[in-house]
């Protein structure tokens, strides 16, 4: 039986201890982490002293206007920091049990797909996963698998990307390009155009769409534009040409004015969606029962295609 080396005053200090100390680092002052944390000045400033006690090294210079750590209190604090992800890890864990995701999935969604997929997953969401909460984070592909990367998010919806250590993804659903011309181009009107009808140089697109490989080869394939696709439609209004846009955004484009929309003629061509999340994560089984209602939405949404269900695991 392996015996405990903490020491008996280390082992009276408690979380809300560590908590304390962590908020003074924090806040550089005893007055603003008292108010933060609930506690008097005094009482705060006893807590950190039984904290000092116990590690048998001062923390922090006091004196000052502002409080700084130590050279030793720096090292210590990252070490109580990390104490208390720890226990924040441990809370999640025992909670995964009781609620889906532990309470709350943080899902990360590309701008270009979140304003049309989320309106049909807002309402079968509680109803699959009772007292769980969806926080929703939208941003660019790269940067939303790198907060996933650091903790910051839970699951994140996004194209094929590179392998990385620790990320586990699932296949969803491929979503098709479609075209949008502004309503005076010749071929408006039509239910489906080649992209050998349009002239590479008039094309407006947004980035994804552009590294997907659909530009023409050579100099003259355009605009390549980062912006949100009602941008994306007032550009198309403005300037003419046409742009390629997601297949879920349908309904949402053709309401705008002075634009036409219509397929795409020849071999399907579009982005595929996967479902991210770390491969530590508690939560497992509700990210794979997550995964398997997003491919149940996607066979309810027209032109949308599922692809094949196998999970693809974490490298090592």
């Amino acid at each position: 039986m392996q015996h405990s080396m903490i020491s008996m005053g280390l082992a009276a200090v408690s979380l809300r201890d560590l908590a304390l100390v962590q908020a003074v680092h924090r806040h550089g002052s005893f007055n603003s982490a008292a108010r933060a944390m609930h506690i008097s000045p005094s009482g705060l400033s006893h807590q950190v002293q039984k904290v000092e006690q116990a590690l048998g090294a001062p923390l922090f210079e006091r004196g000052g206007r502002k409080i700084v750590p130590t050279a030793g209190g720096q090292r210590l604090l990252q070490q109580i920091d990390a104490v208390l992800a720890s226990a924040e890890h441990l809370q999640q864990v025992a909670r995964a049990g009781e609620v889906a995701f532990g309470g709350e999935l943080r899902l990360g969604v590309p701008a270009s797909l979140g304003p049309y997929l989320l309106p049909h997953l807002i309402a079968p969401f509680p109803q699959h996963f009772p007292g769980a909460r969806l926080g929703i984070s939208e941003g660019k592909p790269r940067g939303l698998l790198r907060r996933l990367s650091e903790g910051e998010l839970d699951a994140v919806l996004a194209p094929p990307a590179a392998t990385v250590s620790g990320i586990a993804s699932r296949p969803l659903f491929f979503e098709p390009w479609e075209l949008m011309l502004r309503a005076d181009h010749p071929l408006a009107g039509q239910d489906s155009i080649a992209l050998d009808q349009l002239d590479p140089a008039e094309a407006t697109l947004m980035a994804e769409s552009h590294a997907d490989g659909l530009h023409c080869e050579g100099n003259e394939h355009g605009h390549v534009q980062d912006v949100s696709l009602e941008s994306l439609a007032a550009l198309v209004s403005l300037r003419g040409g046409y742009a390629l846009v997601p297949a879920l955004a349908h309904e949402r484009l053709a309401s705008m004015p002075n634009v036409a929309l219509a397929r795409l003629k020849g071999p399907a061509s579009g982005r595929e969606i996967a479902l991210y999340w770390r491969d530590a994560s508690p939560w497992h089984d509700d990210l794979q029962a997550f995964a398997e209602l997003l491919r149940k939405l996607a066979r309810q949404r027209p032109g949308l295609r599922v692809m094949g269900a196998k999970a693809k695991a974490a490298s090592a």
